[in-house]
């Protein structure tokens, strides 16, 4: 097994632990060990939602969230829209897209843990929410077709994969042309080094993977999107932020220059 499937499967196998300990009435989502290390701060997980969003979820999708923001709250969301969430977990977000895109609109979760899976479409169902679909898949490879979706949202996940240049691409690839990304995730300052971010807290905990602000910028440019902004929220730890992180695909990537995006292996798959 190389060093990315072996984190990769680290990282399912601690989103795994923590649905089951939802599921299983063990705790909160963290399960045994914390999925990101830190998710017991005020400023994660469900804390980072009103109590009027709460209040439209149940319990065990509020339980289940770790992420790092409310993606929800920054993507600006319209009746109609197809909303596409990255590393779904619980179906927190998924289930408050869906009832701001309204009946004529969908919202799809991907993740990779089949536990997760399972708890989002539970709580899907007990959300009463018939515009939401939740495939199995990676961030890397998104089975869907391109022009697939108006919104990207994700909320403390893509710090967490392996080849991160592939879920940029994808991203691309999937979004219509003017969609736009709304993402909550774990951004470094560009000062630290790989080996001070990885002093600072481990992979698996959302800080040694994390991508630099600079890095997101440079890098959503280069797979054609446009009015690129990362902006920190809330410091994690030393030189690593909460961040919000928004862009659009340019409507006329070749007008510009850039390439046009293939689909990644295998991305119908799954």
């Amino acid at each position: 097994m190389t060093t990315s499937d072996s984190l990769r499967e680290e990282v399912r196998r601690k989103y795994a632990d923590a649905a089951l300990a939802v599921t299983e009435g063990s705790g909160c989502g963290c399960g045994s060990g914390a999925c990101c290390e830190a998710t017991e701060r005020a400023d994660f997980g469900e804390s980072l939602y009103t109590i009027e969003q709460r209040g439209e979820l149940p319990d065990a999708a509020a339980l289940a969230s770790l992420g790092c923001g409310n993606p929800t709250a920054i993507a600006e969301l319209q009746e109609g829209e197809t909303v596409l969430d990255l590393g779904s977990g619980g179906g927190i977000d998924v289930i408050l897209s869906a009832k701001r895109v309204g009946p004529t609109g969908l919202a799809y979760g991907l993740d990779m843990t089949d536990e997760m899976l399972a708890l989002a479409r539970q709580n899907a169902a007990d959300s009463g929410i018939s515009n939401a679909i939740f495939l199995k898949g990676l961030i890397e490879q998104m089975p869907l077709p391109a022009d697939a979706v108006d919104v990207v949202i994700s909320n403390c996940v893509i710090n967490l994969s392996t080849d991160k240049a592939n879920v940029l691409l994808e991203m691309s690839r999937v979004l219509k042309p003017g969609g736009r990304l709304g993402i909550s995730d774990v951004v470094a300052e560009d000062r630290l080094t790989a080996e001070e971010q990885a002093e600072r807290g481990s992979y698996v905990g959302c800080i040694a993977g994390a991508l630099s602000k600079s890095e997101y910028e440079v890098g959503l440019e280069a797979v054609g999107f446009e009015s690129v902004s990362v902006e920190f929220t809330h410091e994690v730890v030393d030189g690593i932020h909460g961040a919000i992180v928004k862009a659009v695909k340019t409507s006329d990537p070749a007008a510009k220059g850039l390439p046009v995006i293939q689909p990644a292996t295998n991305a119908g798959c799954c």
